[in-house]
Formats: structure tokens, C-alpha cells, sequence
């Protein structure tokens, strides 16, 4: 399809905001967030971290020890950049890969371990952690998060919510219609669209003619930017100006993050190779998010080997123990899962609540 003028003209408008290059070089001085030395090197503690705990947590899938996972490498970046920059009355509204996101926020990982297995604990987020439990219906989670945005204007509360999803959740109605409404509202929600180039296996050029998604954002009369997803700085500064945006009752924003994972899409028999050059994995890989910021942090004299190596071994202990007190949990029943469907249950499964307490009582 050849695109006209006008059409070039609106893409042009979203090029790429990136702060550190793959080399970890400051290539836009004037966006350099003000994060003292302690805050950058916990960015690059939180990412370690992350990487190790999607390795372990791979691991454990194939034992058969962990139940759904979606692997994370690659996007360490987008989601512990984007969430550093909220404060912790902002809600998040999760997809199901952006577990760390919430671990950051306040749900422990023991927690997070039970939501993989399914398991009813695994959703009752800890009191006074705002998050939702992660969403696994394709860009549901964007609706809600215009509601739950348009509560906090209401309620005149001094915070936003903030939601992700990939490049396949654009595709969705849900998409569209969150963000208009939002808009519609002047609401303070942040959609963030991790763009991974892949949803599943369908390529980010197929899901759409535009040349990008953050350009969705003009229809829907929001403020949009695209962003270098491996650039943590980046995607920070972003976060952090949508998130004032919002608080100033200037309407929602529309963050695209260019993003890789390294991984399958999920641990459910997803098979990349079928869909993925070698080529382009590499291309990618020298794209890495933490090799990035380490050369940047090696630059100013505030990383060493040594301090990684502190956080690999604390990162193995705390999964280890994590684990543990995942399967020290209640095993789950079937009265358990009748009785969190709902408040107030119907007669029908009150029936069927009583017949499965007294089979499970013998």
C-alpha cells in the first residue's frame, strides 16, 4: 500500500525517543531524567534481578513446579523503567506477562508463583497494593483501566493507572475503545504497548498497515510517543512525563515500546524458531537492555562484576525460597474456587458449593 503525503507526514511526527544508544552513550542530554546514583544503580539491580528470576522461573516451568509463564527477557527495560516511575498509589492493570511490574509495586513473589499455578491465592492482591490481577484475555485490561482511571479523577486522587499490553493487544477492540474513552474523559491512564514484534507468531507488520502504534493515539485525540524500549533512561523519562500529564489533567498517554523477547511468547509449546531468524535474534541481542545500561553505569564508575554477581546469588535465593512458600500454600479445592466466584453466589452454586464441602469433608 502506498501511503500519501498527509499519511507520511503524521508518522513522521513519532520517531523513536531514545536517551542512551545500544553502546550505552548519552545520545539526548536535554531528556536525561534526574535520578540520583543509588536510583540508577537500583534500576540495573531490578533488571538483574528480573533476568535471573525469568531463567529460574523457565526452569521451574519445566519441571512442572510452575503453571502458565510467559518469558520476559528482552523487555527488562519497558516494564522495570515504566514502573519506577510510578508512585505507589498509582494502579496497575497488568497483562500476564508483566509480572515484575507488580512484584515492584508490592506482590510478593511466593504470590506471584500461585497466580502461575492457578492457584485462587495467586489473585488476592496484598491490602494497599494497587494492582490488579493479571489479565489474561487479550487487552481486556485497557477498558478497565479507563474505568479505574475515571474513578481517580472523580475521587480527585493524586494518581494515574497505568496498563500494558503487546503489540498484539493493538489489534484488539478493547484497545480502541479504552483509549477513546479515556480521552473522551481526559482521564490520567497510561496504555503502555510493549511492541515485541511478534503476537505470538504473527509479525507487527501484518497486524497493521500504520508504520507505528503510537500514532493509534491521534485518533483517539491522546497524546502518543514511541519509544526505544531497551533504553531503561528512556523509557523512564517517558513514564514519568506521562504520569505528570495525566495528574495535570492533560489526558491520557499512548507509550509504544520497540521491545524484543528473547524467549518463546509463552511456555505452552511456542516454538519461535518457526517464526524468528537467527538473524533477527541477533540483530536484538545487541540491543540488550542490561548490557546497555551496564556500559553506562561501568562508564560513570557505579557497576562492577562483583555487585552483579551479589545480586545473581540473592535473586537465586529469594526464587528458592519463594518457591518454597509457594508449595507450603493450601491446596486448592474445588469449594475454594466456587466460593471466589462471586460475591454474592447464585442458587445454583450455592447447590453445588455445599455438594463439594461435604464430598470434600469425607
Amino acid at each position: 500500500m502506498e501511503k500519501t503525503k498527509e499519511l507520511k507526514q503524521i508518522e513522521d511526527q513519532f520517531k523513536t525517543f531514545q536517551i542512551l544508544d545500544e553502546e550505552g552513550k548519552v545520545v539526548n542530554e536535554k531528556a536525561m531524567p534526574k535520578l540520583s546514583d543509588e536510583e540508577l544503580k537500583e534500576l540495573m539491580t531490578r533488571m538483574v534481578y528480573t533476568r535471573i528470576w525469568d531463567q529460574r522461573a523457565i526452569s521451574l516451568n519445566r519441571q512442572g513446579r510452575l503453571g502458565f509463564y510467559a518469558p520476559v527477557a528482552g523487555q527488562e527495560a519497558s516494564m522495570i523503567g515504566s514502573q519506577f516511575a510510578l508512585e505507589k498509589q498509582d494502579w496497575i492493570l497488568p497483562g500476564y506477562r508483566d509480572i515484575p511490574q507488580i512484584h515492584y509495586h508490592g506482590v510478593p513473589l511466593d504470590q506471584a508463583f500461585l497466580w502461575s499455578r492457578g492457584h485462587f491465592m495467586g489473585g488476592q492482591m496484598p491490602e494497599g497494593v494497587r494492582v490488579m490481577m493479571p489479565q489474561i484475555i487479550i487487552g481486556a485490561q485497557i477498558t478497565q483501566t479507563a474505568g479505574v482511571a475515571m474513578g481517580l479523577k472523580k475521587n480527585k486522587e493524586d494518581a494515574v493507572a497505568i496498563t500494558y499490553t503487546g503489540d498484539g493487544g493493538a489489534s484488539q477492540g478493547d484497545f480502541y475503545e479504552g483509549m477513546n474513552f479515556a480521552g473522551a474523559f481526559n482521564s490520567p491512564a497510561i496504555f503502555v504497548v510493549q511492541n515485541n514484534r511478534f503476537a505470538i507468531s504473527v509479525p507487527v507488520e501484518k497486524q497493521s498497515a500504520a508504520g507505528t502504534i503510537a500514532q493509534k493515539a491521534v485518533a483517539a485525540g491522546i497524546h502518543g510517543v514511541q519509544v526505544d524500549g531497551m533504553d531503561i533512561l528512556a523509557v523512564y523519562a517517558a513514564t514519568k512525563e506521562a504520569r505528570q500529564r495525566g495528574l495535570d489533567e492533560n489526558g491520557p498517554t499512548l507509550i509504544e515500546t520497540l521491545t524484543y523477547r528473547y524467549g518463546p511468547h509463552t511456555m505452552a509449546g511456542d516454538d519461535p524458531t518457526r517464526y524468528r531468524t537467527s538473524d533477527e535474534d541477533d540483530a536484538w541481542e545487541k540491543k540488550d537492555p542490561l548490557v546497555r545500561f551496564r556500559k553506562f553505569l561501568e562508564g560513570k564508575k557505579l557497576w562492577t562484576e562483583k555487585e552483579e554477581e551479589k545480586i545473581v546469588e540473592q535473586a537465586k535465593e529469594d526464587i528458592k525460597a519463594a518457591i518454597k512458600k509457594a508449595d507450603g500454600a493450601p491446596k486448592q479445592k474445588v469449594s475454594d474456587l466456587i466460593s471466589n466466584m462471586a460475591e454474592e453466589l447464585p442458587a445454583n452454586l450455592k447447590e453445588q458449593l455445599e455438594y463439594y464441602k461435604e464430598k470434600e469433608s469425607k
